[in-house]
């Protein structure tokens, strides 16, 4: 049971970057996604997440109008596109598989987004 994040790098402000999250070891049809981030120093914060079969949404207020969350559930892969970085968002971005309870049970590694001012 894995989950793999990727697409994380530097980017300028004002840029954009897609962060993906693919599933192995089991199927995400069931589960909630979330993303994460977690900048030095602070703790982990919720970013965005996702229902199980997509139709619910839901964005914290620092990403809304920026940071979409999406997912194929046919490709067994969760995304992040993010829009319109700031320096702020410098952090270790992570994907989880959940409930809608907000309980996630599996974590995949951290991909790190750099913005640059």
């Amino acid at each position: 049971v894995q989950l793999q994040a990727s697409g994380g790098g530097l980017v300028q402000a004002g840029g954009s970057l897609r962060l993906s999250c693919e599933a192995s070891g089991f199927t995400l049809d069931y589960y909630w996604m979330g993303w994460f981030c977690q900048a030095p120093g602070k703790e982990r914060e919720g970013v965005s997440c996702i229902s199980s079969s997509g139709g619910n949404t839901y964005n914290a207020d620092f990403v809304k109008g920026r940071f979409t969350i999406s997912r194929d559930n046919a490709k067994n892969t969760v995304y992040l596109q993010m829009n319109s970085l700031k320096p702020e968002d410098t952090a270790a971005y992570y994907c989880a598989a959940g409930s809608r309870t907000g309980s996630y049970q599996y974590w995949g590694r951290g991909t790190q987004v750099t913005v640059s001012s």
